[in-house]
């Protein structure tokens, strides 16, 4: 990791200028709020991320600042199929443009197909990659093929055996019913 930028504290537009590049590998203790969806396991499985900067000339003639990530991360979840644990791998690759208010980044960001952030002398990159893989995450984890047998029923043989020891009280008045035709 180049010691001239802080991913803390990026200028960003600086990053973009020198076309730099940051990446690490990182524990996910770091990321709170990444490992809490994982109830508190693997905290020493490791966060990778990379990020380059890019400064494009537009058609008008004005420099464009980008920011180009890629993340990943496997997480300890719970198979929701099974319930049993799964590794789940979340993956990254997004790009960034930056502009200089938060009016033009509103107003750009529903018609672009990039993201558009507001352009920041002190911009914290490792929150940038642990909000992005947290919006990465699957709504229900689950493995491809689970290692075990899924129970696919509601109730158990137990459950059916004392429904049938139980009395019912129809069968008495079909009872009395089949007596008074006779």
């Amino acid at each position: 990791m180049s010691s001239e930028f802080d991913p803390r504290r990026l200028n960003v537009q600086a990053f973009a200028q020198a076309g730099a590049t940051l990446s690490a590998v990182d524990l996910l203790s770091k990321y709170e709020r990444l490992l809490s969806e994982t109830g508190a396991p693997g905290a020493d499985r490791e966060v990778r991320w990379a990020a380059r900067g890019e400064q494009q000339t537009d058609a008008s003639g004005h420099a464009r600042v980008w920011l180009h990530l890629t993340a990943g991360v496997s997480l300890p979840l719970t198979c929701q199929r099974c319930l049993g644990p799964a590794d789940i791998d979340v993956e990254v690759t997004r790009d960034f443009r930056f502009v200089a208010t938060e009016a033009q980044a509103e107003a750009e960001d529903e018609e672009a197909e990039e993201d558009v952030l507001v352009l920041s002398h002190d911009f914290d990159l490792r929150a940038l990659v642990e909000d992005e893989l947290l919006m990465a995450l699957p709504l229900v984890p689950r493995h491809e093929a689970c290692p075990t047998e899924v129970k696919l029923v509601v109730q158990d043989a137990d459950f059916e055996a004392a429904q049938e020891a139980k009395p019912k009280p129809f069968a008495a008045l079909a009872g009395l019913k089949t007596g008074q035709k006779s």
